[in-house]
């Protein structure tokens, strides 16, 4: 038996990619490897309430943090309000066979110092390069230089990386050579996520569903609407989540396209799996340059699995993953280019391939499978062997 603690500023309920990637893992480590302590942080008001099923082996224990206007802990002062309670946390929990820390790289640093003090190995868990991010972002030369050096301290100091793509791979390796990487994909709970099911009336042309930051510049689906309208005067587009970048797209929906985009605050995965499945395409995308060329959204494949078709703005392993499977349609991260492939899917309306793309994602994207791959690689590193 091997315990297992994971250590994660965001967690179930929170409807975030990272929640369900997280809570996948484990459910994965819970009932095959070992019981699991996850440390996480208090969920946001909307959502305290919220009943969260009980998993198989696992114990969810949250502490209070400093989160943002909009809900989310993002932010310096708000990292660090979970990073040094975790810290604490962490060096007097019971005992650990090895512990999963998820980004930013100020917890995998708090991680390492801690359990370098218990002498216990840690994965780290790379959704992402944060530094990348952040020169992307026109940081300071001084703090993005800080973020890479804490970066890089925790790769180095992981006895394995999980990496969520090959693109996260080979920057992790160049930040840190010589580390144990293992690439598990991103998944989506294909049983809550699914073509059949309850719907939405009246239902919205378009969803975009999740964090909606600066790096995904959502605002090109807002920015599309005004030829949208043109061709389709009562389409509408829906925005479902939280993030930075929410205010500045309820500003310029106002101005661009006023009673057409609709904003909901982040809701559970099952009403977020209602409006992808009555919808007529789902919005995906990514501003070309900011670090995250190589992500491959899980949006991709909530949409896809609940049948309906994505429509990708940006560049990188996404549009392969979308041809492969037939999921949709991508273009470049232009509001003239989203407009024609909002037009031409609001044409068809139902192109048909709805059980298609559910099944291409239960076969290919379950986040059921990628967790016990990912489980596989904990148990590895908690045994001292190589993924």
């Amino acid at each position: 038996m091997i315990r297992v603690v994971l250590v994660t500023r965001i967690f179930a309920p929170e409807a975030a990619a990272a929640s369900f990637r997280l809570d996948a893992l484990a459910t994965a480590l819970g009932s095959a490897v070992g019981p699991v302590t996850v440390l996480t942080a208090v969920a946001p008001p909307g959502l305290r309430t919220r009943f969260v099923p009980a998993r198989k082996g696992v114990e969810v224990r949250r502490a209070p943090v400093l989160r943002d206007r909009s809900g989310y802990v993002r932010g310096y002062l708000q990292y660090l309000s979970f990073d040094v309670p975790a810290f604490f946390r962490l060096l007097f929990a019971g005992r650990a066979d090895v512990v999963v820390v998820e980004p930013p790289p100020t917890t995998g640093l708090s991680v390492r110092v801690a359990c370098g003090l218990r002498r216990i190995p840690y994965v780290y868990y790379a959704a992402d390069i944060w530094s990348d991010a952040t020169e992307s972002t026109g940081a300071p030369a001084l703090v993005a230089r800080m973020v890479r050096w804490v970066e890089r301290r925790a790769l180095v100091g992981a006895r394995a990386v999980i990496a969520v793509s090959d693109g996260v791979r080979d920057r992790v390796l160049e930040l840190a050579p010589g580390a144990e990487v293992a690439v598990v994909t991103n998944g989506i709970d294909a049983t809550v996520f699914a073509p059949d099911g309850e719907r939405i009336e009246p239902a919205p042309w378009a969803v975009y569903a999740g964090t909606a930051s600066e790096w995904q510049g959502a605002d090109v689906f807002v920015r599309a609407m005004p030829a949208v309208l043109a061709q389709f005067p009562d389409a509408r587009i829906a925005f479902i989540g939280q993030g930075s970048a929410w205010e500045a797209l309820r500003a310029l929906a106002e101005r661009l396209a006023p009673h057409a985009v609709e904003f909901h605050d982040t809701l559970p995965p099952e009403i977020a799996a209602r409006y992808l499945r009555s919808s007529r395409a789902g919005l995906v995308s990514l501003v070309p340059g900011q670090g995250y060329d190589f992500a491959i959204p899980t949006k991709i494949f909530a949409t896809a699995a609940a049948g309906t078709p994505v429509i990708f703005a940006g560049v990188g392993p996404s549009r392969d993953v979308i041809a492969r499977g037939g999921l949709g349609v991508a273009v470049d991260h232009d509001a003239d280019a989203v407009a024609a492939a909002m037009i031409e899917l609001f044409r068809a309306a139902d192109d048909g391939g709805r059980e298609m793309r559910a099944a291409w994602v239960a076969a290919n994207a379950s986040s059921a499978s990628r967790a016990r791959d990912a489980a596989e690689v904990v148990r590895r590193a908690a045994k001292g062997g190589r993924s």
